[in-house]
């Protein structure tokens, strides 16, 4: 199979993916979703599918420059569910381009050649002003507002929005929600002097 036709096949298979989701009653719809009549946010997801279908393959990603960011399984520390693991684009910070995501993640569990799954993609931008108590230059993508502000999630990342799209892993949330809640960490251990539960909290 030509490269050409697989972007074809790969496209062809987003927007019949994204019909689906078009035509299903709008009460089946869970969490965040895009408006299906609103022409842009189901062209922009279908770009955004055919662009980073071939990050599936972990190597792809890295070769183009995401770096995996934190150390760690990113898990909720409100509630339920997890992010599972960043890895991150710097020329793409900021990017409201629906095929230059900022952030791809991937999943916890390692394939039988020791590569982890693309799960979901990620644009993140910077709080203009620094401040969680406004919101006044919050984007939008697909019709959506972003998340946040909120603070960074590891050393050096400022104050942001971010936005997530579920595109390649079941999201019972929705598939713009944040967390997913099918999805756990592995267990931290307590840090030596320093009580279990300190380690839940924290963003």
């Amino acid at each position: 199979m030509t490269l050409r036709t697989l972007k074809s096949v790969v496209t062809c298979a987003a927007a019949a993916a994204l019909g689906l989701t078009a035509v299903a009653p709008a009460q089946a719809v869970e969490g965040p979703a895009p408006d299906p009549r609103n022409a842009k946010a189901m062209r922009d997801m279908a770009t955004a599918m055919a662009a980073t279908a071939r990050y599936a393959d972990e190597r792809e990603a890295l070769k183009d420059g995401y770096v995996p960011k934190g150390a760690e399984c990113m898990t909720n520390p409100f509630g339920v569910g997890a992010m599972n693991y960043h890895y991150v684009k710097q020329a793409n910070w900021g990017s409201m381009d629906p095929a230059r995501p900022t952030a791809l993640l991937y999943s916890r569990e390692k394939d039988k050649n020791g590569r982890r799954r693309l799960e979901t993609v990620e644009w993140m931008a910077t709080d203009r002003d620094q401040d969680l108590k406004t919101a006044d230059d919050r984007p939008s993508m697909f019709g959506l507002p972003f998340d946040g502000p909120m603070p960074g999630h590891w050393a050096g990342m400022p104050k942001h929005y971010d936005l997530h799209m579920w595109a390649y892993k079941k999201n019972p949330a929705g598939r713009f929600h944040n967390w997913n809640p099918a999805l756990t960490c592995p267990h931290k251990a307590p840090t030596p002097g320093k009580p279990a539960a300190a380690n839940a909290h924290g963003h």
